[in-house]
């Protein structure tokens, strides 16, 4: 099949290997593939199958590891595990973060095994989920999750979080991270939305390569960097009834409209592994899909990479899916599609299988080599072969207050302002606050799942010395000026009378509503709509007649439709990492203009599942795009004007550029940042084509009275779209530009 490579894919490509010579990178891997295939010729097949098989560190404990238990390695099921069985990696904790220098004790006595105690010493390839920072190191630096990153639409905010991430990673011993999300979030249900950079596939194929550059540089063996895992290739996303891990019906062309092109984008980017779909698309299981898996993502992307299996997915081909009859029959199903490493993750079970599956000659010798060359390549990528121990000079700077200024730094760009009525904000210090609602006083609820533990609902782990909503405002206006009551919980009434009867007390009511944590199945729902506790509770406050400022603290976008006209002032702040709580404070009282934009659609209706990239037909008997609030809605404490639109010519070829120009100018009293946004839609082709795309932002920061050009180039690449044939076409006819509520006309011939 003809390669599909998109604009954003190729413009990211080409800076990100700018840094390096092509005569440098050749040599480079050159040299990494005489070193592999030299390896692979000294290898017994046991070595291999062992290379291609993952487990947990839960497979070599003695005990676990709880919040209330020290986690302890079983010294002989460890040897056992790589002398005997010659496994190539392990991953994960059980549930609790460990201290650095714990994660140094464990890395250290695994590589020493693999080093020193093998007959090749190949080290193993230890990897964790790592995805808004170092998740399971305590103490580590914690970003907006993923969502919330994207709603900042600012590139090097996505690349400071790839570069800090990487660092305390690294810093812990781990080189190999379970991130980047690459599914784009276009069923608000699912309970992994947060994890996503947003419905649009500009927009997360931006974010996603910065990410994906921060953490990994143009070297991923550098001792700062680590290598990224795309996840979860691909459709996973976008299941039909919205609960985690069930199928999504999605036909060839939408896959590739839609779905692969943020995958290609971060194959183009450098990452060297990718992870699969739990689920099925089209009903093929992700790990059986040899299409998905080899035609596409390897022959025609050219992935050079492997591919690892998710959580003991490919036994589920027999257990769950009932797709292979026995278990051995799923192993052999999932490695001819194209899985080259089975995070398996408690047993043996899948080397034993595939052993006998090559021997009997099921599984041929020549897809074992592919893998297992596939697996040393990104090794030795990675240094692991001169050198796989921690480095301990990088705990010196591990959660350093650069880093933490970073954080504070992303956290406060991923807030969005939506909501202002009367100007209630920025409020006044001198105010008297009552703060009330179930996510007021939790650091939890800022942080979501993946956070130092699987579902990070441990709210007793969390770092005390981090503010909660509450505590920032506490120290911003001071404890004297503030009542906490919490009224109710996420789903129950606590007291709520107690909260109106201080609510008429006060001046203005903080009111902190939204989601505990979760994460993958735990965080399944059949509605959107907020838990009717919460909604009594904005009821009887917004009845008191004082003014309420909401925050929504949340990984997904939960209905408030029925409260929404009467709260003056709304503050979505998903999930903006540990610094969320001061930087929704410095929003609240001026000390920080708010600049974030919505990366999602925010519903109005329980079913008013629109994006923002609607079909005409979708446009029908008086309805429309009708949310609560659209994608790429946000709003500021100053004003932005937009004029003098202009464009290079009326018409052009395929060949040429089209060169925009749009003035925007700060006509507000405060400095600020906005994000300039430009959309193209192609009025007619052969077929259906969306009411509009994103194809260029950039954000910029304005003095008061300040005006700035901004200009984007838009090449036919941009212009184009998957065709009938299921291949990247462009077509002639009118195409329309809008930035802002300007709007310009031109047509391809």
């Amino acid at each position: 099949m003809k390669p599909f490579l998109t604009f954003f894919a190729c413009l990211f490509f080409f800076v990100f290997t700018a840094a390096l010579s092509v005569n440098e990178q050749n040599e480079k891997a050159g040299l990494i593939d005489k070193q592999v295939k030299e390896l692979l010729s000294k290898m017994t097949l046991e070595e291999k199958v062992g290379q291609m098989t993952q487990i947990t560190l839960q497979a070599v404990s003695k005990i676990q590891g709880t919040k209330d238990q020290a986690h302890q390695i079983d010294d002989a099921k460890l040897e056992e595990a790589i002398k005997k069985y010659h496994v190539g990696s392990i991953l994960n904790v059980y549930d609790v973060a460990h201290a650095i220098e714990y994660w140094h004790e464990i890395i250290n006595k695994i590589q020493n095994i693999s080093k020193k105690e093998t007959r090749l010493g190949i080290p193993i390839l230890y990897g964790i989920d790592a995805i808004h920072g170092t998740t399971y190191t305590k103490g580590g630096t914690l970003f907006p999750q993923a969502v919330s990153i994207a709603a900042t639409w600012n590139t090097e905010i996505a690349k400071q979080a790839g570069e800090i991430t990487a660092y305390e990673t690294r810093a812990s011993g781990i080189p190999w991270n379970f991130y980047p999300v690459m599914d784009i979030g276009r069923q608000p249900l699912w309970s992994r939305l947060w994890e996503t950079f947003g419905e649009d596939v500009y927009l997360a194929s931006q974010m996603g390569a910065s990410y994906i550059y921060g953490a990994q540089g143009n070297n991923i063996g550098a001792e700062d960097k680590v290598a990224t895992c795309l996840k979860h290739y691909v459709g996973y996303s976008y299941p039909f009834n919205g609960k985690d891990r069930t199928p999504a019906w999605i036909s060839e062309r939408i896959l590739r409209e839609y779905f692969l092109p943020t995958f290609e984008t971060g194959v183009l980017a450098g990452a060297p592994t990718v992870m699969v779909n739990s689920s099925e698309v089209d009903g093929i299981p992700g790990h059986a899909n040899y299409h998905l898996l080899t035609e596409v993502l390897k022959n025609e992307l050219n992935f050079k990479g492997f591919v690892v299996s998710d959580w003991e997915d490919i036994i589920r081909l027999h257990t769950r899916d009932k797709l292979a009859e026995t278990p051995k029959e799923a192993v052999r199903i999932a490695v001819m599609a194209g899985i080259d490493m089975s995070m398996v993750p408690y047993n043996f079970s899948f080397y034993d299988h595939l052993l006998e599956l090559v021997k009997e000659g099921s599984v041929p010798l020549s897809r074992i080599d592919e893998a297992v060359t596939r697996i040393l390549r990104v090794k030795f990528q990675l240094g692991l072969f001169e050198n796989p121990f921690p480095n301990k000079d990088l705990s010196k700077k591990f959660a350093s207050k650069e880093f933490t200024d970073a954080n504070l730094n992303a956290a406060r760009e991923s807030i969005i302002l939506t909501k202002n009525e009367g100007n209630i904000l920025p409020l006044s210090k001198n105010k008297k606050v009552l703060v009330t609602g179930p996510t007021a006083n939790m650091l939890s609820v800022m942080n979501g799942g993946w956070t130092i533990t699987w579902q990070g609902n441990e709210e007793t782990l969390y770092p005390q010395e981090k503010n909660t909503v509450l505590e920032a405002i506490h120290n911003k206006i001071g404890k004297q000026n503030v009542n906490y009551v919490e009224g109710c919980s996420f789903d129950k009434d606590i007291n709520t009378n107690k909260a109106v009867a201080n609510a008429r007390n006060s001046d203005v009511v903080v009111l902190c509503l939204g989601e505990p944590t979760y994460c993958e199945t735990p965080g399944s729902i059949f509605d959107l709509t907020l838990n009717k506790a919460q909604l009594d509770l904005a009821e009887r406050i917004a009845e008191t007649g004082k003014p309420v400022v909401l925050i929504m603290l949340e990984g997904r976008p939960r209905l408030i439709t029925s409260i929404e006209p009467k709260i003056e002032g709304i503050v979505l702040g998903f999930l903006p990492g540990m610094e969320g709580g001061n930087a929704i404070a410095d929003v609240l009282f001026g000390d920080y203009n708010p600049n974030g934009k919505l990366p999602i659609t925010y519903p109005r209706y329980p079913n008013g599942i629109t994006l923002y990239d609607y079909k005409p037909i979708e446009k029908f008997d008086g309805y429309d795009y009708d949310p609560l609030w659209p994608f790429g809605y946000g709003l500021s404490y100053t004003d932005f004007r937009y004029s003098n639109l202009k464009i290079s010519a009326d018409e052009i070829s395929e060949s040429e550029e089209l060169t925009v120009t749009v003035d925007v100018q700060n006509v507000g009293k405060l400095p600020g940042k906005e994000v300039v946004q430009l959309y193209l839609t192609d009025k007619y082709g052969s077929v259906t084509r969306p009411n509009k795309q994103l194809k260029g932002f950039e954000k910029i920061s304005f003095n008061p009275g300040e005006t700035k050009t901004m200009t984007f180039k838009l090449n036919k690449e941009h212009l184009s779209f998957i065709g009938q044939e299921n291949k990247r076409i462009v077509e002639k006819g009118d195409f329309e530009i809008t930035v802002d509520n300007l709007k310009k006309k031109f047509r391809l011939k």
